[in-house]
Order: C-alpha cells, then sequence, then structure tokens
C-alpha cells in the first residue's frame, strides 16, 4: 500500500478521498456506542458533515464525463445529500426507525458501495491499495 498516487491525485480528488477514509472508523464508532447518547449525537453530526463534504466534493471531479462534465455518480452524491436531509428531518421527527434505514442505507451504499468502486482497477484507490 502507497499513498503517493493519492498525493500525486488533484487537490478535489485528495479532500475527497481522505475525508471518505476518515469517515470509516467514525462509522464504526457510531456502531459502537449506545444510540441517542450524547456521544452518537455529536459523532453523527461529524459523520453528517463529513459524507456531506464527501457527496460535496464530488462535483469537482470529472474523469468520467456522460452529461458534460457529469456521470452517474454525481446522481449519487445528490441522492446522498438529499438522503442526509431526510436522515436529519427523520431523527427531529422523532422517527428513529425511518432515521436508522437511511443512515444505513447510506452507510451500505453511499459510503461503503461508491467505495467499493474506486478500488477497481485503473483508479486511484486501487493504486494506493495494491500499486500501480
Amino acid at each position: 500500500m502507497s499513498f503517493h498516487p493519492l498525493a500525486q491525485a488533484p487537490a478535489a480528488i485528495q479532500i475527497h478521498a481522505w475525508i471518505a477514509l476518515a469517515l470509516i472508523p467514525l462509522t464504526v464508532a457510531i456502531f459502537l456506542i449506545p444510540r441517542g447518547s450524547g456521544l452518537h449525537k455529536t459523532l453523527g453530526w461529524a459523520w453528517v458533515v463529513g459524507m456531506g463534504a464527501v457527496a460535496l466534493s464530488s462535483f469537482w471531479i470529472a474523469h468520467i464525463r456522460l452529461i458534460g462534465p457529469f456521470s452517474p455518480i454525481h446522481a449519487l452524491s445528490v441522492l446522498t445529500l438529499g438522503a442526509l436531509i431526510h436522515a436529519i428531518y427523520s431523527i427531529r421527527a422523532r422517527r428513529v426507525s425511518r432515521h436508522r434505514k437511511t443512515m444505513l442505507g447510506l452507510v451500505w451504499g453511499a459510503l461503503l458501495g461508491a467505495g467499493a468502486f474506486t478500488v477497481l482497477p485503473g483508479r486511484i484507490m486501487h493504486s494506493v491499495l495494491f500499486g500501480g
């Protein structure tokens, strides 16, 4: 493993990747603490801000262009931002089950699912993990 390929990437990709990588241990920590505790809420807000930053930063990454500078990944980013808003609304409305389902969907779909595509051959994270 070498972070050299990531260090050589454009700033938008570095910001996007480093925040996404930081969300992985944060996600594990949130899963390990009691739901509804003050720490859960604090770490949850940090996760929401981080995930929002990952989604927003994707709009400055345009290596795959299908419609102008956009790709299907950008549709996922819009969906992610909407889901974050929905999750916040749900917990504020005390719809805990809906909040939980939305957040789990974000973890599995937007963080881990989309993250899996970053390790495909030819992608920067593939080079980071497996060499160039």
